[in-house]
């Protein structure tokens, strides 16, 4: 698998998520099995680029290589300055963003709300391939189906995209209309893969091996891209590459390892976010990682109840500590609990 001069260890990729997909969580979810992580979407606005919210977005400490940072509008040589920007920046890949469905983006016409206008997302992508390209540096694209079920124009886009210098494209098996709703489907994605020569990553509702398996088999994907299901679960990437390399599942983590890496999580964000703002964007990190969990559900509601009460960072990684050491002893003995103690508080 690969992205301009990179190549990959593997195709299974973190999507990126604002407010989640910092640079800590990437971290972990590259050592846990993801080849490959793309930056929370960054604002291709002026005013907004020396932001500490941007600085902490744009913080690549310690990550290993590529850097992909994904950004995001609606002016073409914005896009263009912005790409220029986060690659003195030290970003090795550009993402451009036409697939977040969030209000506040779309109503400034950002985000997938750019599919409604083709000609001005083909404006955006040919302006930001010529920035980058100097550089060396590929640039991706995140779309979603389309805008609506009557306005699905992902396989046109895609080609024009394509045409224009894009070395590879995301497809989330949604319209923006959908949002997060209902079904993913993933014959757009196969449509799109079947007009195209550079990769195309299928994106959308894929939270098993078993899933990840069927999507690349009906999409024809060279890779996925994983978003909602690694949020307190980033070991999925692993469990995923086991099981496509072997057809078996791999035992999930002891709540001691899942202990170790959370510990390691936290330590990590207390650094970027400082302990007062670490303390606070921690905690629904903390109630993602419990419901993954084989707990229940009583467990996880006391455990947030608990963890949502504290404000300093010594205080949290006790509770934390003192949390998974209570479970293990008294859960480790139902490996495979009964289906509702996983059922969300």
């Amino acid at each position: 698998m690969h992205i301009g001069a990179f190549i990959l260890p593997n195709a299974l990729f973190v999507a990126p998520m604002a407010g989640v997909t910092d640079r800590p969580f990437r971290k972990l979810c590259k050592r846990l099995g993801a080849g490959y992580a793309v930056s929370e979407m960054i604002t291709s606005r002026p005013d907004l680029q020396c932001s500490l919210k941007t600085a902490r977005r744009a913080n690549h400490e310690g990550e290993a290589a590529p850097i992909a940072v994904q950004i995001a509008g609606t002016d073409a040589a914005m896009m263009a300055d912005a790409a220029r920007l986060n690659i003195d920046r030290g970003a090795q890949i550009i993402d451009i963003n036409m697939g977040c469905p969030a209000k506040k983006v779309c109503n400034k016409w950002a985000g997938s709300a750019l599919m409604q206008d083709p000609a001005l997302a083909l404006h955006i992508v040919q302006a930001v391939v010529a920035a980058c390209t100097p550089h060396g540096v590929a640039v991706t694209l995140k779309m979603r189906t389309g805008w609506s079920a009557e306005q699905r124009n992902a396989p046109a886009l895609a080609l024009a995209a394509e045409d224009a210098g894009v070395q590879m494209i995301t497809v989330h098996g949604r319209t923006r209309e959908q949002g997060y709703r209902g079904q993913a489907e993933h014959d757009t994605v196969a449509l799109v893969k079947s007009r195209l020569r550079i990769p195309v990553v299928a994106n959308g509702d894929i939270d098993s091996p078993q899933v990840a398996r069927e999507v690349l088999r009906r999409s024809g994907a060279d890779a996925l891209m994983i978003g909602r299901a690694a949020q307190g679960r980033p070991w999925i990437f692993r469990e995923i590459a086991h099981f496509l390399a072997s057809g078996e599942l791999l035992a999930p983590p002891s709540l001691s390892e899942v202990k170790t890496w959370l510990l390691e999580h936290l330590l990590d964000h207390y650094q970027l976010y400082g302990e007062s703002g670490g303390v606070r964007s921690a905690r629904k990190h903390l109630g993602w990682y419990a419901q993954s969990l084989p707990l229940p559900a009583a467990a996880v509601q006391q455990f947030r109840a608990r963890i949502n009460a504290l404000t300093d960072a010594e205080a949290q990684l006790r509770c934390v500590s003192e949390s998974f050491d209570h479970w293990d002893s008294a859960y480790a003995s139902h490996p495979h609990p009964p289906q509702d103690w996983r059922m969300a508080a």
